[in-house]
């Protein structure tokens, strides 16, 4: 962070107690990480993705500050939706007063809502939907099998969506993985629009469960990944809770635990962006002094949480480690 820009200049000055002073202090030890020569997983949960997070962090993964990624299905779909049909989308800033009557009007008009956000069904999910059913048949057709996140990258890479961007392609985190090859992590997949247009597909009969790997063979991979990358520590910076953070985080005490392996590394870094309060029996809301006892984090592990809104925290975060 030796380059500072008028955002990180001002975070430095004013973000010097509670909450603010905590995303200072995360994002240091999050650059001695890396300058260290260890690696970083950042977990997507939520709608961030629909929040337009990649304006930030596609440059993040540009520079070399983020090595892997876990999502949610939504917020891998959503960044390809918003980059095949921006204009269409419909912002309601009044969505607090909406009644059940204008919300089943935004039904019957194909908008879905994500906050103050609607998501247009034809022009960004139906958009995408037929290419995707194409890549899939294809694999079907070719007896091939994926994982979920590489018919995303192939449909990115190979140009088919390049008429239909309505944004700048620079602020699609996902293409700019996709560019860098970065590995994706995507647990439940299926629990997503596009995961429930392959569920019917696969009714229908034309293609079948199987050209796409499962979560098991998603954890598989992440094992092999985290043994072969953690010489110098992989940190786990967490953006909200959730399955993006819930799964990945458990591949330590399985090395450890389930397969009996010794010389691995826990996490080396941990940070959480969550509005989940401590409370009872809340896995999104526990402190990270519990993972110590699942052999998740060592007592030594820098830990931290920021109790606050991550569309606002993250942003920041990225832009301190930008220097911006």
């Amino acid at each position: 962070m030796d380059s500072k820009g008028p955002v990180s200049e001002f975070i430095l000055e004013h973000f010097r107690h509670f909450n603010a002073a905590v995303i200072v202090d995360a994002a240091k030890a999050y650059e001695q990480q890396i300058e260290n020569g260890g690696k970083m997983m950042i977990t997507l949960a939520g709608a961030m993705s629909t929040a337009e997070l990649g304006k930030s962090l596609a440059e993040m993964i540009r520079r070399d500050k983020v090595h892997i990624i876990t999502t949610t299905g939504a917020n891998l779909e959503e960044d390809v939706f918003n980059l095949v049909a921006h204009s269409h989308y419909r912002r309601i800033p009044h969505y607090r007063d909406l009644s059940p009557e204008e919300e089943h009007e935004l039904l019957k008009h194909h908008f879905n809502r994500v906050t103050d956000t609607c998501i247009p069904e034809e022009e960004a999910m139906r958009r995408i939907e037929k290419h995707l059913v194409e890549q899939w048949v294809s694999a079907f057709e070719k007896d091939e099998r994926k994982f979920p996140h590489q018919y995303f990258f192939d449909l990115l890479l190979n140009g088919t969506l390049e008429e239909y961007y309505e944004i700048n392609p620079k602020d699609s985190w996902l293409l700019a993985a996709a560019e860098k090859g970065l590995p994706i992590i995507v647990p439940g997949w299926e629990d997503s629009t596009c995961g429930n247009f392959f569920a019917a597909h696969c009714i229908e009969g034309s293609i079948q469960p199987g050209i796409v790997k499962s979560g098991i063979e998603y954890m598989m991979f992440l094992a092999d990944w985290y043994k072969g990358n953690s010489g110098k520590g992989i940190g786990f910076f967490q953006i909200g809770g959730g399955i993006a953070g819930d799964f990945p985080i458990c591949v330590v005490p399985m090395l450890h635990q389930d397969l009996g392996l010794e010389n691995i590394p826990v996490w080396s870094y941990f940070c959480q962006i969550s509005d989940s309060t401590t409370s009872y029996g809340s896995y999104s809301g526990a402190v990270p002094n519990e993972k110590i006892t699942w052999g998740k984090l060592a007592e030594q592990t820098p830990k931290f949480i920021i109790e606050s809104d991550a569309t606002i925290v993250a942003p920041l975060l990225f832009a301190l480690l930008l220097g911006w």
